[in-house]
């Protein structure tokens, strides 16, 4: 019973091993092939998404309260990201962390690169480009306005409107800007921008009403991509709009599933925050609290660009005859540090803000296991380090469990004599078989599933470090010691061109690098301490699944094998002292001998 219950798990965990490759890895990949043909494809179209034109009212408010959807202009052709800086007038952008410009023509925020990050390791590669201007294809910019109530005629500042800037003026933390527009007819709008020493914009709207007549103007706020962003397409990281809206707490909604509906359109709200992100950085919008807004994600064609946009559309302003409103909205624009989101979430009260980064269903283990990396990090100055330290500190949490489990399994050795007494005894009879097996089980005090505890125990664990090293920005581009030059990247060196002797470059599955192959060793020496199962299919299947490990870890980050490997080789020590200290044999060597002995043949 024993023997079978072992081989139906060995069986579950290598179909677990094999679909999960199929699913992380080769779909991934074919999906990711299938963008990039649909995204050929789209340079074709012309269409640009514009708002209103200069000096028309933005359109009356939605009857159903949404904030303006981007409309189509069907007449306006693509540039380039050097034309489009070029069309309009800017105000430079420069902080510590951000360099960039905002377009004085719809006082977009659409053009922001971050100093800190570039494309790969490369030092001299490109900085990441954030955000790009309107009138590229691959636009994705913030936006702010107002609506007017329906057939009001309010002429408001639109997406071709032209601000005045002071003379020289530019963005930095200790130089805010404030814009100009007048209507015309009574109303002069400003906006003040400012920037802090990070990634957090300032828009502070104001209106002032030198007309004779109160006026009425529903602000809103707006993030639009155009494209579809090359995204892994798998459940262990969302990629796409999101937001955190009252006691409705995270809404997450992927491109494809944007697509494919109406449009998403969560309850108003006087608290939260919306936006797009990406892997490691996002743009959000975080309206002032204490004022309702309505949130909404949607979805438009620009020809045959998909374009996609998160907004809300705040609670009427009003603005009396001689008087003056302000309304004023955050805007988060860069990489999803941990300390900076969680710093933002604690000192501007911004709700949930740390679930901008996707910590995943183990947020209770993945977000304490990168404090804790991090935290070692700040010590010893390396990430691979401070990965094996935490390695150390997971074996001493579990280690009395796997002290017990290893003795239970030191005890089932020792009973083998006794169990192949049982079979000799009834060999004919398997139910009378597994009924004096279990009841040996029960007078020894052995519990025959102890050895898969800190394996299951442990699986939480395993998925959190997963989580944190391919969704955190500090583990980006983190070296460890020799070719690992990324933890987040899996292992760049392979054995099929002799880990670089040879000036060849394989095919993707064949990258099986030297920490892979590591792990694998180090798994297959941890199972040859036992002794080989008696059932042949078992012993193939125990046998085999070190290589099937091999070659599905090859792919995943470097930070991940390395944990596994340090892990492995500590349970092989941990296991063969216990052992010794039972008097069971390890038969690590008798195992090895025979699994490569010549064996005889048949007849």
């Amino acid at each position: 019973m024993t023997e079978n219950r072992n081989m139906i798990l060995a069986i579950a965990l290598s179909l677990a091993v094999l679909l999960g490759w199929q699913y992380f890895v080769a779909k991934p990949q074919l999906e990711k092939a299938q963008i990039a043909q649909q995204l050929a494809e789209q340079q074709a179209g012309t269409a640009t998404p514009a708002p209103a034109a200069d000096g028309a009212a933005a359109g009356g408010a939605a009857t159903d309260g949404s904030a303006p959807t981007v409309g189509l202009n069907t007449t306006a052709a693509f540039v380039s990201r050097e034309e489009a800086l070029a069309k309009s007038p800017r105000v430079p952008v420069d902080t510590p962390e951000l360099i960039g410009s905002i377009s004085l023509t719809g006082a977009r925020i659409d053009d922001l690169s971050l100093k800190l990050y570039r494309d790969t390791i490369e030092p001299d590669s490109p900085l990441v480009k954030l955000l790009n201007p309107f009138g590229t294809d691959h636009a994705y910019y913030a936006e702010f306005g107002f609506m007017a109530p329906a057939g009001a005629g309010v002429k408001l500042p639109g997406a071709d409107t032209v601000w005045t800037a002071p003379q020289g003026a530019r963005l930095t933390p200790s130089t805010p800007v404030t814009l100009t527009w007048d209507n015309g007819s009574g109303l002069v709008f400003t906006r003040e921008i400012s920037v802090d020493a990070h990634a957090m914009f300032t828009v502070k709207d104001g209106v002032a009403n030198t007309s004779g007549t109160a006026t009425t103007v529903y602000p809103y706020g707006l993030v639009t991509r155009y494209g579809t962003p090359q995204v892994p397409g798998t459940w262990v990281l969302h990629e796409g709009l999101l937001g955190v809206f009252g006691d409705e707490g995270l809404t997450e909604t992927s491109y494809k599933d944007l697509k494919d509906s109406d449009g998403v359109k969560p309850a108003k709200v006087a608290s939260g925050w919306l936006g797009i992100t990406d892997k490691y950085w996002a743009t959000a919008l975080i309206p002032e609290g204490g004022v309702s807004f309505q949130p909404r994600f949607s979805w438009a064609l620009a020809g045959s660009i998909d374009t996609y946009q998160a907004n809300y559309l705040r609670d009427p302003l009003e603005v009396p005859a001689g008087g003056s409103a302000v309304t004023e909205t955050r805007l988060f624009a860069g990489a999803k540090t941990v300390a900076r989101v969680d710093a933002y979430e604690r000192e501007l009260g911004i709700v949930k803000f740390d679930r901008m980064i996707d910590w995943g269903w183990f947020y209770w283990i993945t977000k304490p296991m990168f404090l804790l990396i991090d935290w070692l990090y700040n010590l010893v100055g390396n990430f691979g380090i401070a990965i094996l330290l935490v390695t150390l500190i997971v074996k001493a949490i579990f280690f009395p469990l796997a002290n017990k489990s290893y003795a239970s399994m030191s005890k089932m050795k020792m009973l083998q004599p006794a169990m192949a007494d049982i079979k000799a005894k009834y060999p004919d009879d398997k139910v009378k078989q597994q009924q004096e097996t279990m009841e040996l089980y029960k007078r020894e005090k052995i519990n025959p599933l102890a050895g898969c505890l800190p394996i299951v125990v442990q699986i939480p664990v395993f998925f959190s470090l997963y989580k944190v090293l391919y969704v955190t920005i500090e583990m980006r581009h983190a070296p460890f010691f020799g070719w690992i030059h990324d933890l987040s990247a899996s292992d760049p060196t392979t054995i099929f061109n002799l880990f670089g002797l040879i000036p060849w470059t394989p095919p993707h599955m064949l990258m099986l690098g030297i920490w892979p192959i590591i792990m694998g060793i180090t798994m297959f020496v941890q199972m040859k301490l036992n002794p080989a199962p008696p059932d042949p299919t078992q012993a193939m299947l125990f046998t085999w699944m070190p290589i099937v490990f091999t070659f599905m870890m090859a792919s995943f980050p470097a930070g991940l094998v390395i944990y596994w490997s340090w892990n492995n080789s500590l349970s092989i020590l941990q296991q063969s002292l216990i052992m010794k200290k039972h008097g069971v044999k390890i038969e690590l060597f008798d195992n090895l001998k025979s699994t490569f002995a010549k064996k005889p043949k048949a007849g």
